[in-house]
């Protein structure tokens, strides 16, 4: 129990949304509850800001209090109005990245403003663009995904691959990045440094909360960081092993039976119980 709660932060796919689903009523219910009780909103994704922004507008809320984009190399804090950006990888990392994962047949992908570039337009391709709204801009030279900084560089890989993947970067880790999975066909790469717990702790510090004032929600390892930097981090129950195994605490029920709201239903009801 959180004696002073002031900033609630989720994850968004599979955490507080289904991927590629709208935002339920029972969830939008308990983030008018938050904003009623004082306690800031905030959401935390591996996604860029235009993806983010077109999100929150279909689902019709209230803007958010903060922001933390690209698995923690962007933060936007609503109350003050500013965007940092933090860490992102050099072009020497993402080539090497690029001839590394060039052994699994992987599908090389940025964002760049509103646009996937990709060098082989595939489904997953077009169904990403579809989902952030964005455009697709396919290239044939490889150096065009190298050619300056990016937050990150994503590989579209076939399920059955991604344990060997896995396997590989932790056999042969980097001084320089890490690699991980966010979906069952997707591996990204992002600055060895970079992170949402980081993101977080920024936003904490500049708008004078205390690590114990936050509450953070996610289902597997990019969120890691965030979980253990907040006063109470939430595994959802459909979550990874990693990262329940670094969790407070997991959730009763799943991403799909609304387990982000369901929990901050009954840590309400606790707090009414305790007369808090």
């Amino acid at each position: 129990m959180i004696k002073d709660l002031k900033l609630v932060v989720c994850d968004i796919d599979d955490t507080l949304v289904v991927r590629h689903k709208l935002l339920t009523p029972r969830a939008k219910r308990m983030i008018k509850t938050l904003k009623a009780k004082n306690i800031y909103f905030g959401l935390a994704s591996g996604r860029p800001f235009w993806d983010l922004d077109h999100m929150i507008e279909g689902w019709h809320i209230e803007p958010v209090d903060m922001l933390i984009g690209m698995n923690g190399s962007s933060l936007r804090d609503a109350v003050h109005q500013k965007e940092y950006t933090y860490y992102l990888m050099k072009p020497e990392w993402i080539k090497e990245t690029i001839e590394i994962m060039k052994q699994f047949h992987a599908n090389p992908i940025i964002y760049e403003d509103d646009a996937i570039v990709c060098v082989k337009r595939d489904t997953t391709v077009i169904s990403s663009a579809l989902s952030g709204h964005r455009s697709i801009h396919k290239v044939d030279d490889l150096s065009y995904l190298y050619r300056k900084e990016n937050a990150k560089i994503m590989f579209r890989i076939k399920a059955h691959q991604m344990a060997d993947v896995e396997a590989y970067f932790r056999a042969h880790p980097s001084p320089n990045y890490i690699g991980f999975k966010t979906q069952p066909t997707l591996f990204e790469f992002t600055n060895i440094h970079t992170d949402k717990g980081y993101a977080l702790s920024q936003y904490c510090e500049i708008n004078g909360l205390s690590p114990e004032q936050v509450m953070a929600f996610g289902d597997t390892s990019n969120d890691n960081g965030m979980l253990k930097y907040s006063g109470l981090g939430v595994c959802l129950k459909n979550g990874s092993e990693d990262t329940k195994a670094i969790a407070d605490v997991v959730t009763d029920r799943p991403c799909t039976m609304d387990g982000w709201a369901d929990f901050m239903e009954k840590y309400f009801d606790r707090r009414q119980q305790n007369g808090k």
